[in-house]
């Protein structure tokens, strides 16, 4: 089956840092961000998931659980997060999936459906393509996709910054315009007419283009 956003994020159950958890169960009504690594003790997911951890309060004011996954067993996992607290400073308390047997990797195309073999067997080289982030919404449907080569460390206060737009454009019906940051003006679709427009911002907004209207919204 090929993700793409809108898709139902795949259910599975699994062994984590924390113990069995079965996905969409785990979720409950929150928002998700499952984000995949190649390998335990590699160097640039060390500081990611160190770096996570730290925006742990970030994210669950945004009613958001973290859930990790590396391609290895969940107790190579738990054996990597001493190493991760010591780089970072932050102790990660949420889970990280041990995907040893891959099965995960596949069901989100992270690595082809016909690959063999477990961990045991493969190195990070192996599992290049495990580098994803997968912000699911509370229906489990997948609302964003980002995609990482390995050696390029990913920038999870853009993730965050990504949530806060996913969240706020669903909530109030807008979008947001480039490099857009929490409280700067939103635009205001081309679907909705001015004398809607009017009526749902009276605080009025800002006409760039017939098709292109501005609004500070709280």
């Amino acid at each position: 089956m090929t993700l793409s956003i809108g898709s139902t994020a795949p259910d599975f159950t699994a062994e984590t840092t924390q113990g069995t958890i079965t996905f969409h169960d785990w979720m409950g009504d929150n928002w998700a961000i499952l984000f995949s690594h190649p390998k335990a003790f590699t160097p640039v997911c060390t500081t990611e998931l160190g770096y996570m951890a730290g925006l742990g309060e970030e994210f669950a004011k945004r009613d958001t659980k973290i859930l990790g996954l590396s391609v290895d067993s969940s107790q190579d996992n738990r054996d990597w997060l001493p190493d991760i607290e010591a780089v970072s400073g932050n102790k990660v308390d949420y889970p990280v999936v041990g995907d040893s047997d891959l099965k995960v990797a596949k069901l989100y195309n992270m690595l082809p459906a016909e690959e063999t073999g477990s961990a045991e067997q493969r190195t990070a080289a192996d599992n290049a393509t495990v580098r994803a982030v997968y912000i699911v919404g509370p229906d489990k449907k997948i609302r964003a996709m980002l995609l990482y080569p390995m050696s390029s460390g990913r920038n999870f206060e853009e993730v965050l910054r990504l949530l806060d737009s996913v969240q706020l454009t669903e909530s109030k019906g807008v979008a947001t315009p480039v490099n857009w940051q929490s409280g700067d003006d939103v635009i205001i679709p081309p679907s909705v007419s001015d004398k809607e427009a009017k009526a749902r911002f009276p605080q009025g907004f800002t006409t760039l283009r017939p098709y292109l209207r501005t609004v500070k919204i709280d």
